[in-house]
């Protein structure tokens, strides 16, 4: 796909000055750590702004909302043991956690809870239908860097994988059956569903490849295309 949109047609992860070489490496470059905790940071960050705009959040923390409304936990505390649990189930699932794995879960929990209370709580359909956007906007920025950074899946990617390779079935049909039941099961919980879940769906795919279609711009030795 040429011009604007040629983003859209990315379909590998760039190799930066950032990547390890070695994805499940409990001894990374100290570049490749630093960056991915630089992403992971700016992830959980875009998903608190979701969270402060009222609009609706992604369907991974409307799980976590309806996990506090039941529990009293912290938003932060929630997303960090929902992380737990999902880690266990990839030991049936055979999927083997890296550094990266370890630390998404902790990072994101912390930035949520941490960056929350700092966060504008903006009145108004178009002031929180904008802070949504720029939340998944952020998001998907995070999620390229830390992707880039090739130090192992995040729980819920890893998750996905080990699904598809169980049922044999197509990621898209295994990712999006995960995230539908886990909205279903938040929403039921008193989850918040709204624009910003929809936005969430709809953008967050576009928003992460044009975050690694940009960085390969911008950090790479060659275009995208000819990777």
């Amino acid at each position: 796909m040429a011009g604007k949109f040629a983003f859209l047609s990315i379909k590998t992860i760039p190799t930066l000055f950032w990547s390890a070489p070695k994805p499940l490496t409990m001894r990374p470059p100290l570049r490749s750590f630093v960056i991915l905790c630089f992403g992971l940071a700016l992830f959980g960050l875009g998903e608190a702004l979701l969270i402060a705009s009222a609009a609706g959040v992604s369907p991974w923390t409307v799980f976590a909302e309806g996990v506090t409304n039941v529990t009293g936990w912290s938003i932060g505390l929630a997303t960090f043991i929902i992380s737990v649990c999902v880690l266990l189930t990839w030991i049936p699932l055979r999927q083997i956690p890296g550094i990266g794995t370890i630390a998404n879960a902790i990072i994101i929990a912390l930035m949520l809870d941490f960056s929350l209370p700092y966060l504008p709580k903006p009145d108004g359909f178009m002031l929180q239908s904008l802070q949504a956007l720029i939340g998944v906007l952020v998001t998907g920025l995070g999620g390229g860097i830390y992707l880039i950074a090739n130090l192992g899946p995040g729980p819920r990617d890893g998750l996905m994988t080990g699904l598809q390779q169980l049922t044999n079935l197509p990621i898209a049909w295994v990712r999006s059956g995960i995230e539908i039941s886990v909205v279903i099961i938040g929403w039921y919980l008193g989850g918040t569903v709204g624009l910003g879940t929809i936005l969430f769906a709809f953008l967050i795919g576009p928003s992460v490849a044009a975050s690694l279609y940009g960085l390969q711009a911008l950090f790479g030795k060659k275009p995208v295309s000819q990777r």
